[in-house]
């Protein structure tokens, strides 16, 4: 399947696999990871430790921000628009009283619209 991927999608992948093999998310702790396309933003602050009926680990989204909110709708997925969406992902995790987490770039480079997002969330004092 990997074979058949554009080798840009392929590369991001690779890199998303050997990250999340040495993080994870706990309750104090919890894993904030971002996922991005052309149109939209989706941030999402998980706690990896929650074990379903059957004894597998499934990931629980204590909280989560996207564009496709109607309050966000008007934020672009720009350094700006990552900015201020870090700031309103920083805000609700204060409200949670949630002040450090594990930053999951999930397989992005660390510069642009990510490095901006985690900008926005260092602004509200959240630690990482």
């Amino acid at each position: 399947m990997l074979k058949k991927m554009p080798d840009k999608i392929r590369k991001r992948l690779k890199r998303k696999v050997h990250i999340r093999k040495s993080i994870s998310g706990t309750a104090s702790r919890p894993r904030m990871t971002v996922t991005r396309s052309n149109r939209n933003l989706f941030v999402q602050v998980i706690d990896d430790t929650v074990i379903d009926y059957q004894g597998r680990t499934v990931g629980h989204t204590l909280v989560a921000v996207s564009t496709l909110e109607k309050e966000l709708h008007d934020v672009k997925p720009t350094v700006e628009g990552a900015l201020h969406l870090g700031e309103i992902i920083g805000k609700r995790l204060m409200e949670k009283n949630i002040t450090s987490i594990v930053f999951d770039r999930n397989g992005y480079l660390y510069h642009g619209v990510v490095k901006a997002l985690a900008d926005g969330v260092r602004k509200t004092g959240i630690t990482f």
